[in-house]
């Protein structure tokens, strides 16, 4: 394996083209194009030995898998209507009241993030919001911007809510029970703290009253499906005390649907092989090894120095700060596969899920924090309602550092009280 500057500098400028062609997508080509050309030069150039990257793409293996079954039950849930009986639900409930329907798109994408992912929230709950608004005659904006923030600053619930969450996981020593518990006081608490300041800074734009009256039908609940996701986010807790990847779990719950809407003749058996998303999950394999060359050439041995030593509430405070900045700066996919490293092989639960809190509440200060945000821009641009950057960062910088500070507080306070 090479080492020194060079090494370094290579290391740093593939990171760089990658997450640049992520951002970018030019003519829409998938993430992978440029992410495992990389991973090739980084063998290629001995930047990370070829067992060390087998290593480490089969210790991703079962993450990514997840990640593939989980895209398809969102999938799945969608195609059988549930969002669309969910925009429903929205619409009546709110009765034509803005404060009350972003209270109601608050508690909607924020259960849609921990249950189904952030990349669920951003792709079919928001194209939901922006209808019931536009449909209530309510400005969506608020609406569709809780969807964006919720995405990143909800993902903490569960161990399956986000990518980062999945890579972290292991690393916590945790039981799937354990790890929802010290979490869902953080959750809370962020998820109001956004509240609360969505009302203050939205509140020309949630002033009035919609046209209730146009949207009194609802669908029919699609009980089966709900039942199923019930049964899905019970599982991913009951396996995890017989020692099961939540995997299978959500494997399971895919084919259930898969076969029930293939049969009702909803989707093709093809079109939901195709929501595995392959070439993103070989794009998610590829970074993880351009970022191995990065973490092992410099940047790697500058975080294991400044990382803190201690859980108390001081050094879960650095650790989510620190890593909400690293996800600014590097994505905070990257950010993880970095930051979990340098925690050493056997990091403080603590540490982890303040790593977790940096990386999952800090994107929403910027649009590169997140994979999702850029994607909740392209959903949005379709629909002729593109956010301006200014307005964008001015509710990043009143959200982020008051979230992290009240996440972190509650993270702090939940391991005092477990032991």
């Amino acid at each position: 394996m090479r080492h020194g500057p060079l090494a370094e500098l290579i290391g740093i400028a593939l990171l760089v083209a990658v997450l640049g062609f992520a951002v970018v997508r030019p003519r829409g080509l998938p993430e992978a194009v440029v992410a495992v050309p990389a991973a090739g030069v980084v063998l290629a150039l001995g930047l990370v030995s070829v067992p060390a990257a087998w290593r480490r793409v089969v210790e991703l293996l079962p993450t990514v898998a997840f990640l593939a079954a989980i895209l398809v039950l969102a999938q799945l849930v969608d195609s059988a209507g549930v969002f669309e009986w969910l925009g429903s639900r929205l619409a009546v409930a709110c009765r034509g009241r803005p404060r009350r329907l972003l209270v109601l798109t608050f508690v909607a994408a924020a259960s849609t993030t921990a249950v189904l992912s952030l990349d669920a929230t951003v792709v079919l709950l928001t194209p939901v919001v922006f209808a019931t608004a536009s449909r209530l005659r309510l400005r969506a904006k608020p609406h569709v911007y809780a969807c964006t923030h919720l995405a990143n600053s909800a993902s903490t619930l569960l161990p399956v809510s986000n990518l980062t969450n999945l890579l972290a996981f292991g690393a916590t020593g945790l039981s799937f029970l354990s790890f929802t518990g010290l979490m869902v006081l953080p959750w809370l608490v962020a998820v109001a703290v956004e509240l609360a300041i969505f009302l203050r800074f939205f509140r020309t734009d949630l002033v009035g009253t919609g046209r209730a009256d146009e949207t009194t039908e609802s669908r029919d609940a699609p009980v089966f499906v709900l039942v199923v996701l019930g049964l899905v986010l019970v599982g991913f807790g009951v396996s995890s005390l017989f020692g099961l990847a939540p995997v299978w779990v959500a494997a399971l719950g895919a084919l259930v649907l898969a076969v029930r809407e293939v049969r009702r003749g909803a989707v093709r058996p093809t079109a939901v092989l195709a929501e595995t998303a392959p070439l993103f999950l070989l794009f998610v394999l590829g970074l993880a090894v351009v970022v191995q060359a990065v973490a092992a050439h410099g940047l790697g041995r500058l975080l294991a120095s400044v990382v803190p030593g201690s859980a108390g509430f001081g050094g879960l405070l650095w650790m989510a700060v620190l890593a909400a900045v690293l996800a600014n700066v590097l994505n905070n996919l990257p950010a993880t596969l970095v930051l979990l490293p340098a925690l050493g092989a056997h990091p403080a639960a603590g540490l982890v899920l303040a790593v977790l809190l940096g990386v999952n509440l800090g994107p929403n200060a910027t649009y590169v924090g997140s994979l999702a945000t850029l994607l909740w821009r392209r959903v949005l641009a379709g629909r002729g309602l593109l956010p301006t950057l200014r307005e964008f960062l001015r509710l990043g910088a009143l959200t982020v550092p008051l979230s992290l500070l009240a996440a972190v507080a509650a993270l702090w306070l939940g391991l005092i009280l477990s032991g």
